[in-house]
């Protein structure tokens, strides 16, 4: 299983993004979280912004598909895309997943 995390510059980017993600079948689940601020380089400068983070759940045979999906439906001109390897994942869970994504 993979965790993806991405960032929106707003709640309503972050649902429709989560939305199309899921409908899609690239994701079992997005979790949107909380506005947040992030403190990062850009453009010559560093830069505080509010963002809200979303955490999704996938399969590793889903990335390349989860990425563009990601990058086409984006604001940002280089979104952050992150996958993280979950080691350790519940039998029941990971078979919900799979169950939907296949």
């Amino acid at each position: 299983m993979l965790i993806v995390l991405t960032t929106t510059p707003g709640i309503d980017e972050a649902e429709s993004l989560a939305e199309k993600i899921v409908a899609a079948k690239l994701a079992a689940c997005v979790q949107i979280l909380p506005q947040m601020t992030s403190v990062y380089f850009w453009a010559g400068k560093v830069r505080t912004e509010p963002e809200h983070l979303l955490l999704i759940k996938t399969l590793p045979e889903k990335w390349d598909e989860l990425r563009d999906l990601i990058t086409a439906n984006h604001s940002y001109s280089v979104p952050e895309i992150i996958a993280v390897d979950a080691e350790k994942v519940s039998d029941g869970y990971l078979a919900w997943m799979m169950d939907y994504l296949s």
